[in-house]
């Protein structure tokens, strides 16, 4: 597919969280988001929408995925990384890229970045072209409105400015301690109840 003409992003201030990573707190009691980073891909009053990115999914792999849609060709030029991000609509798959390629129904997250969850993109990748960098989520983590902000209050979260490393590499192991160190948090230091002034 040819690459289309990006929709321009301008940031607004509604658009709250969308394009940082979501860090879990090491209390976090949920096992689905334990020791969690989630990219931000929306997050405004309907409520927020996001990708877990160190949940590494083995099976399947991006080539029996690309057989099981009848994607060619197979076996792919180029393959990619599978995650499990999150637990809604996991049999739905998400293409996390950089912005260097759009497809018709990408949705740009901000000028880097996009999300597509067509087929073109997958279909793209597997000829060996597309976005230089890229993941593939299968389902995503969602939030009614005000949900993930009261979660934010409640000390469940922290935020933090995503980076390409911290999106796309495959360390998975060490994500999110890597996120939190960007904000220079040592887990060992956190505690889990929230102050207020």
């Amino acid at each position: 597919m040819a690459q289309s003409t990006p929709t321009p992003f301008v940031p607004t201030s509604d658009h709250f969280l969308t394009g940082q990573l979501l860090i879990a707190m090491p209390t976090m009691n949920d096992p689905r988001f334990a020791n969690s980073v989630i990219y931000l891909c929306a997050h405004n009053l309907d409520g927020a929408m996001g990708l877990v990115l160190n949940r590494p999914v083995a099976k399947p792999s991006f080539v029996d995925l690309l057989q099981q849609l009848k994607v060619e060709p197979n076996p792919p030029a180029r393959e990619i990384r599978l995650c499990a991000g999150g637990p809604v609509e996991n049999s739905r798959g998400f293409v996390l890229h950089t912005a260097d390629w759009t497809g018709e129904g990408s949705l740009r997250v901000n000028e880097a970045l996009a999300l597509t969850a067509s087929l073109d993109v997958l279909k793209t990748i597997a000829e060996g072209r597309g976005p230089r960098e890229c993941v593939l989520a299968l389902g995503y983590a969602g939030w009614g409105p005000g949900q993930l902000d009261r979660e934010i209050q409640e000390n469940a979260w922290l935020s933090a400015p995503a980076d390409e490393a911290l999106l796309f590499d495959a360390d998975h192991q060490t994500k999110w301690r890597r996120a939190l160190a960007k904000l220079k948090i040592d887990p060992l230091l956190l505690s889990g109840v929230a102050g207020h002034a």
